[in-house]
């Protein structure tokens, strides 16, 4: 079925967003070519960037104005559809620093893009390719001349829809098959992706954080040994234990704690990952119980944190639009300071659910949900967000020196 693009504003109504059906296109000499069909079938109609083909996933929005290449890599959003709120996204390039993506797969799960503008031509000197050709590269469909305001909107109001991104070069798509494909898929809650997405076999990380003029650097002194679970891990977390004073020892999320203690490390490492904490949690969940009870100093970030809270347990809940961007202020309690934040989930620790062993610590001031915890008497703490800060502030880094305090404590 063809379909012309539709230009313009896209405006909220009280149950859907509405597509203006004036015709035409948005930009003189270009035609429709991919579109973005919601499980109720409201149909988003766009220039296509990136790979052909579609994909399926929970449509997110993300407002970071930088860092969209560490966005599109990190392993958390796999088995979204991520919106840039941010206009302008490409003008920065591509290059091989700015990949989050640990395990060096061809993909980190991420199933789209949504624009507001198109791709420019690069213009920075550490670019190394234009992002449509790395978007080809990486099978990541994308869609630009969308009003990503609107359906930013429309999201906040209504929730991360079930959604199939598509992008064809002659423009044609069957729209009820999309509808069809978008409201059958089961979606993101009960799902484990961490098993997709972690690596496939344990290996040593020495690489410390990039300097201007000198790249990235290499830890040759460790003075802790530190195990880090993979359910999604990011590049920059590494290199932050690493900066640290950490030799890391990278194993897959299915390891077992038995494993693991086996490896005599200083500490416990639990990364970020996507999709549902609970589902994840029932590999996970009995290994970190004995991890805990190990004793060790233990250190967890987003999906980390969330199955750590499963651990001692509390519960997990699906949130309504998430929290993805790197603008976030977070309180910490333990220090009444606050702290601006990168963030990105889906799922949030239910902190009526804490058992009295637990403290929470951190607070997102935005809507008041949990963001922090720590075990009562042991050296086991966690956060919502991401402290590594790729891309966003690096307010939270401190949170790598209490992780080092604890284990210096459990070494003196």
């Amino acid at each position: 079925m063809r379909r012309a693009l539709i230009p313009g504003a896209m405006t909220m109504s009280e149950a859907a967003l509405q597509m203006t059906k004036q015709g035409g296109v948005p930009w003189p000499g270009q035609t429709g070519t991919a579109v973005l069909v919601l499980a109720d079938g409201t149909p988003i109609e766009g220039v296509g960037v990136g790979a052909t083909g579609r994909a399926t996933g929970e449509v997110c929005f993300n407002t970071a104005i930088t860092g969209y290449q560490e966005i599109l890599t990190d392993p958390s959003y796999a088995g979204q559809v991520i919106t840039f709120t941010f206009p302008h996204i490409g003008n920065v390039g591509a290059n091989t620093d700015d990949i989050e993506t640990s395990n060096m797969a061809a993909s980190s799960g991420v199933r789209g893009c949504i624009l507001r503008a198109s791709i420019t031509d690069p213009s920075n000197y550490r670019a190394m390719q234009h992002l449509d050709d790395w978007l080809k590269a990486r099978d990541i469909i994308g869609i630009c001349g969308v009003d990503t305001r609107a359906l930013t909107a429309w999201i906040r109001e209504n929730g991360m829809p079930n959604a199939v991104i598509a992008h064809e070069e002659n423009g044609t798509f069957d729209l009820d098959a999309l509808k069809k494909e978008a409201s059958e898929w089961s979606g993101i809650e009960g799902a484990d992706l961490a098993k997709d997405v972690t690596c496939g076999q344990t290996y040593e990380w020495d690489e410390t954080l990039w300097t201007l003029g000198e790249g990235y650097g290499q830890q040759e002194n460790p003075q802790f040994h530190v195990v880090a679970i993979d359910y999604g891990l990011k590049r920059n977390i590494l290199r932050c234990l690493a900066s640290a004073g950490c030799k890391v020892t990278v194993v897959p999320a299915s390891t077992s704690a038995d494993d693991i203690l086996a490896r005599k490390p200083d500490g416990i490492f639990l990364s970020n990952g996507p999709g549902d904490p609970a589902a994840t949690g029932e590999y996970a969940v009995p290994e970190i119980k004995k991890l805990v009870s190990s004793g060790l100093p233990m250190f967890g970030i987003c999906l980390g944190h969330q199955i750590l809270a499963l651990a001692l347990g509390a519960k997990t809940t699906k949130m309504h639009q998430g929290h993805h961007g790197a603008n976030h202020p977070v309180k910490d309690h333990t220090t009444s300071k606050v702290e601006i934040t990168s963030m990105n989930h889906g799922f949030a620790v239910d902190r009526d659910s804490l058992p009295g062993t637990v403290e929470e610590t951190h607070v997102s001031l935005f809507d008041g949900s949990n963001c922090g915890l720590r075990l009562k008497g042991k050296p086991v703490f966690s956060v919502q967000y991401h402290p590594e800060a790729s891309p966003g502030p690096q307010d939270s880094h401190y949170l790598f020196e209490r992780f080092m305090d604890f284990i210096r404590a459990a070494n003196s």
